[in-house]
């Protein structure tokens, strides 16, 4: 028998009268390609794919978004995304969807005084959504860097207790041209200090004491950034999260700000 014999039970009628806002896979990992600023950045993503399901229909064909993903190179954009959200859509003949892929990003960086080469790496989740045949789409990053306490240096006869933090922002992307590695760069630099990948002696030197002239309380951090944000060009609003995980503390500070989009 082969399957267009076979019943098709996913497409058969459901009595209940119950639509399901999303349904799909997720935490299906997948090789891609990353376009940004004209570079290509391989990784790996993990993916999280849905549509909406109407109140008649019993399920929906899980298989369709494997095959999809499995058709050729997975090589997104941006500017891309929209298009991508669509055919999926279209495959799974729904109305709405979401496609969500999380990726590590790769950006090289020479360290501040050596110049030594190494990369680092940024959480990434790009999100794809069309509802009403309308896209939409949306950022989320996490970036780590070094947050030095203004209240221990002030207090202390030297030095002063700091710490890694993960600065989060979560935006509506309103150009496609957007830069992922400028937003980067910009969010990073409201730290006390950023990250590097590989440190020499004399850049240690100068980390210490670049962070050591620049403290900043979780509070200091999460209102820089969200200055650095607002008006920022392709850009509709944001949600940003500083956590500090606390050297002298066994818990974090954390601090959110919200700014809703127009």
């Amino acid at each position: 028998m082969n399957s267009h014999d076979m019943p098709d039970v996913q497409s058969s009628h459901d009595a209940r009268d119950i639509a399901i806002d999303q349904v799909g896979i997720k935490a299906i990992r997948h090789p891609m390609t990353f376009l940004d600023d004209g570079r290509e950045h391989a990784t790996v993503a993990e993916c999280q794919l849905t549509v909406g399901l109407p109140a008649d229909k019993k399920g929906t064909h899980m298989s369709r978004f494997v095959a999809l993903l499995n058709e050729g190179p997975l090589i997104l954009s941006i500017a891309g995304l929209s298009d991508w959200t669509r055919a999926m859509i279209e495959r799974l003949e729904a109305q709405s969807g979401e496609a969500h892929f999380t990726f590590p990003y790769f950006v090289a960086k020479d360290a501040p005084v050596s110049g030594q080469g190494a990369m680092m790496d940024y959480d990434v989740t790009l999100i794809g959504r069309v509802e009403h045949g309308r896209p939409h789409i949306g950022l989320k990053l996490v970036i780590p860097v070094t947050s030095l306490c203004p209240c221990s240096k002030e207090i202390s006869a030297y030095g002063a207790h700091n710490q890694r933090s993960h600065i989060t922002v979560e935006t509506e992307v309103s150009d496609p041209a957007l830069s992922l590695r400028e937003l980067i760069a910009a969010v990073e630099a409201e730290g006390s200090c950023p990250l590097w990948g590989l440190l020499k002696r004399p850049d240690e030197k100068w980390i210490t004491e670049y962070a050591f002239d620049n403290p900043k309380f979780v509070e200091d951090m999460v209102r820089d950034v969200a200055n650095a944000l607002e008006g920022y060009p392709g850009i509709n609003g944001f949600s940003i999260g500083v956590e500090n995980f606390e050297s002298i503390h066994n818990h974090s500070a954390w601090a959110v700000i919200h700014r809703p989009g127009r």
